[in-house]
């Protein structure tokens, strides 16, 4: 549980840096978002986090 709760703190952190340190390059990412179909970004979203699972899955073990 402690891995997790300092694994949503790093991407938090990431995230945030992101905005404070390019706040007009990421407005640009976020209007680019609104043209990908919902099809793409859910089958990105899920091959992500396939990955990040398998990297944890192999960390642990």
């Amino acid at each position: 549980m402690r891995e997790l709760a300092i694994a949503l703190g790093l991407l938090l952190f990431i995230e945030g840096m992101l905005y404070a340190l390019f706040p007009s390059k990421m407005r640009v990412i976020l209007k680019k978002l609104e043209l990908v179909k919902d099809s793409q970004l859910r089958a990105y979203g899920l091959t992500f986090a396939i990955i990040g699972f398998v990297i944890i899955y192999y960390l642990k073990s």
